[in-house]
């Protein structure tokens, strides 16, 4: 294993640590499946419009997944 493995799998598993944390640090969305379907006023996007933590962890999740994804496409090329 060399230098540039060893650091992206250390990276990737830093950043996997991270995205759990960030995911289950999220609220959850009471409404759920039966909100969905009565057709809930809170849509996805007017949560996130009021700001705050919870956007700032939805925000966080996006990129740490895609830093994720790059990492696990960089070490399947390795």
């Amino acid at each position: 294993m060399n230098v540039l493995e060893t650091i992206l799998v250390v990276l990737e598993a830093i950043a996997s640590v991270a995205l759990i944390v960030v995911v289950l640090l999220q609220s959850g969305k009471e409404a759920g499946l039966s909100g969905a379907i009565s057709g809930s006023s809170d849509s996805y996007l007017s949560k996130n419009k009021k700001g705050g933590l919870d956007q700032v962890l939805a925000s966080s999740t996006k990129w740490i997944a895609v830093a994720w994804i790059l990492l696990t496409l960089a070490l399947s090329l390795v």
